[in-house]
């Protein structure tokens, strides 16, 4: 039997595991948290390590497993941890595919931003309430945006550590709002007019990552959508081609995923 190795931080990653556990594959999928471990279905030929993997931890569990292709379907902006996939298969000889989210046209009109910093220098222009939807990872870069305690609510998932960085990042509670998305226009919009925001921060996160439902309540609320831009790319496939050339390349039937 086969080994394959995805890194499944994503929706699209945790669909391609469960599509895989019906297969005659073996499958080790990694995510980065406990968290991430919940979201993914127990099967028998299925090994979740949940922890995050420097280089050369990759590489001493690819040595070790011998995979024989390994899936980086990790978010669009972990470009650190794309770029640790592809040295520790390199490394080890390993074959490396790149399950890459579509993107989405961003709305006329919208804020385009290249990274954070731009987005916080954007913003130290403007007046109002900022909601951001970009996680907690980042939200220490946040920090420089004028009277961020004061102006700022973080959208953020009900986890001990988004709540820590948050803490970190010196945001009262009452600025904290920790749910998990993704999130329908209706409930975006809610949050929009509760912060009374008059700017909505997200990235540019296709859609499971509910970014033209953002768009969309950003209008309803009145809100400047403010965008921040993906990170340079490597070629990949999308989550159905990505099905196919793995049930052509290791024998697995049809592949049967849009």
């Amino acid at each position: 039997m086969d080994k394959l190795c995805v890194f499944a931080g994503t929706t699209e990653g945790r669909r391609l595991v469960e599509f895989l556990s019906g297969r005659p594959v073996a499958v080790t999928a990694c995510v980065a948290t406990e968290y991430g471990e919940t979201l993914l279905t127990p099967a028998e030929h299925l090994t979740i390590s949940a922890r995050r993997l420097t280089e050369e931890e990759m590489e001493d569990l690819f040595r070790a497993q011998g995979f024989a292709l390994v899936v980086d379907a990790t978010h669009p902006y972990a470009a650190a941890v794309t770029e640790n996939i592809a040295a520790a298969c390199a490394g080890t000889g390993t074959p490396y595919l790149r399950l890459l989210r579509e993107g989405t046209e961003v709305p006329e009109g919208a804020v385009y931003v290249p990274d954070i910093p731009g987005a916080v220098a954007y913003l130290n222009g403007t007046e109002g309430n900022i909601l951001l939807t970009t996680g907690s990872k980042e939200l220490s870069l946040y920090t420089d945006i004028r009277d961020f305690a004061t102006r700022v609510y973080a959208r953020v998932l009900p986890m001990e550590s988004s709540l820590a960085a948050c803490r970190e990042a010196g945001l009262p509670p009452s600025r904290v709002i920790a749910m998990q998305g993704p999130f329908p226009r209706e409930l975006n919009t809610a949050l929009l007019r509760f912060a009374q925001a008059k700017y909505l921060v997200t990235k540019e996160d296709g859609t499971p990552g509910g970014f033209a439902d953002k768009a969309a309540a950003a209008a309803e609320a009145g809100a400047a959508l403010v965008v921040i831009g993906r990170p340079p790319q490597r070629e990949g496939l999308s989550l159905s081609e990505t099905a196919a050339l793995l049930c052509r390349r290791f024998g697995l039937g049809e592949p049967l995923i849009a």
